[in-house]
């Protein structure tokens, strides 16, 4: 019996099943990139997606399969690894679901959503819950192609969004390790008043947008300083992202934080784990990440 089933971006399948044997969770095979466990669901970071209550069904028709999944609820996300044909068709008798790319600053979708797969011809999995409202965890944009100096905002925007706000007029944000600068640009083109700070320069562009401030300086010798929002994309190793974070935290000078965690080789889950486990944060591999996750944190009401 699948009792869980958890959805890895491309390439990440390695870190999803070390973290689900660390916790306790098994893995019994894979479709593709969905992990299929006889366990509970456990929380975890490196799955896009986790199906949260996942049927075995019986498939003895395209009208049976589609007729199944109306019997439980209205919206389905398909997650196809093979028989393609046979699931374009059952998804024809189902409600359209049509994702847009979504224009940023934004909320994440609020409608309920399930997923479905066939793991055979005659043998569908389908859980009418999941962790992530976005298609196999799948968050994209309207990109702008010509402003920013690099892609890197996408996963900036994708933490936005996932926390369900963003900085506005009137905010005040540092972004360590800022350059090239595409941080510092979604932000600034926000309205908020950014402190960008890096010893490598900003591009021109970036530097030149109002509200933008240079300051050439190290992320880690910084002090911390009352700012609304602090970001950091700053290569450095877990562990001393972690010192860095609870230093801010711990400063009380932050309110809230958006950090990229990244790993060289195997992920060093103890780090992890300890950002996890702060009160008011939340750590996941984005589905913008590339070999890391991110840490996003809210300071609690007074």
């Amino acid at each position: 019996m699948i009792r869980a089933a958890y959805l890895a971006a491309e390439e990440f399948q390695v870190p999803l099943a070390a973290e689900l044997d660390r916790r306790g969770a098994r893995v019994v095979a894979w479709h593709g990139r969905l992990a299929l466990s006889p366990d509970p669901p456990v929380s975890t970071a490196w799955a896009l997606d986790t199906w949260t209550d996942p049927r075995e069904v019986a498939v003895s028709s395209i009208k049976a399969g589609a007729d199944a999944l109306r019997a439980l609820q209205r919206n389905w996300a398909a997650y196809q690894v093979t028989h393609f044909r046979r699931m374009a068709l059952i998804t024809e008798r189902l409600p359209p679901l049509k994702p847009r790319p979504l224009v940023f600053p934004c909320l994440p979708p609020s409608g309920h959503l399930g997923a479905w797969t066939l793991l055979d011809a005659d043998r569908m999995l389908a859980s009418p819950t999941k962790t992530s409202p976005f298609v196999n965890g799948e968050v994209t944009f309207v990109e702008d192609r010509i402003g920013p100096p690099s892609r890197a905002y996408l996963k900036l925007w994708e933490a936005c969004v996932r926390l369900g706000a963003w900085p506005g007029p009137g905010d005040t944000c540092l972004d360590l390790g800022a350059s090239p600068g595409g941080w510092t640009w979604a932000l600034a083109r926000l309205g908020a008043t950014v402190t960008a700070v890096d010893k490598a320069p900003l591009d021109p562009a970036v530097a030149a947008m109002q509200g933008v401030v240079e300051r050439t300086d190290s992320a880690f010798a910084l002090k911390p300083e009352k700012v609304d929002w602090l970001f950091s994309d700053v290569i450095a190793y877990p562990e001393r992202m972690l010192s860095l974070v609870e230093n801010w935290i711990g400063s009380g000078h932050a309110g809230r934080i958006v950090c990229s965690v990244k790993f060289q080789g195997e992920a060093d889950y103890p780090a992890a784990d300890r950002l996890a486990a702060i009160p008011g944060a939340s750590v996941a591999h984005l589905f913008n990440n590339k070999h890391e996750l991110t840490f996003t944190w809210s300071r609690p009401p007074r």
